[in-house]
């Protein structure tokens, strides 16, 4: 009778551990490899003069600047995930950002519209809607500040799930809520911003799905 009760209650503490969409699960290495390999860009689609996988990271250099907006684009489409990475924006210089959700409008420059998890300039940590109504939640300004490495790599963990997103940025939380306006499902992307010369380094990228849609 004691052995039973003990391999019921193991079995309860599997069932449970093992069940679907738990934030706390460390996404496997198979399945981050899955979303990028670190060691070129396949899977991903966009203008590549621009794009490279050097040692595991993924790097996004403008060289001279870029007149537009343009973006390294997932093949496949997303709803449910958590993604997680270190970010540097080197020199503190540029805007970058990923987008969720997504969708591609113009193929010729890698033209992106949906909700995006900004890096740079005063927009760290917001949800911002690229050619998808501006402005969706603005990172707490004292936050970001207590928190920032301009120059140096910071750690970025965006949620999504259903209609709510969480973004952290070094481990604090600045956007936490639900959003109706977003979409269903569409493509993961990361941003090279129009400007000036720019250079961002996206490293220890970790992925895992949440859902099967």
């Amino acid at each position: 009778m004691r052995y039973t009760l003990r391999a019921l209650v193991c079995a309860g503490l599997l069932a449970v551990g093992s069940g679907p969409g738990r934030s706390d699960e460390a996404p496997s290495d198979k399945e981050s490899a899955s979303f990028f390999n670190g060691k070129n860009l396949d899977g991903w689609e966009g203008l590549t003069d621009y794009w490279s996988a050097k040692d595991g990271a993924l790097v996004g250099d403008t060289g001279k600047g870029i007149k537009f907006n343009t973006f390294l684009c997932s093949k496949k489409k997303y709803h449910d995930f958590e993604l997680r990475f270190q970010v540097r924006l080197a020199k503190a210089q540029g805007n970058s950002g990923v987008q969720i959700r997504s969708e591609i409008f113009k193929m010729d420059e890698y033209a992106v519209k949906g909700p995006q998890c900004d890096i740079g300039g005063g927009f760290w940590g917001s949800l911002y809607g690229e050619q998808f109504g501006g402005m969706m939640k603005a990172a707490p300004e004292k936050v970001v500040k207590e928190v920032l490495k301009p120059a140096d790599f910071n750690d970025y963990y965006i949620k999504c799930v259903g209609k709510h997103v969480t973004i952290k940025l070094n481990g604090k939380t600045t956007v936490d809520d639900d959003f109706p306006k977003m979409p269903e499902t569409g493509i993961i992307a990361w941003q090279l911003h129009a400007g000036g010369p720019m250079e961002v380094t996206f490293k220890n990228i970790k992925f895992r799905q949440l859902s099967n849609k």
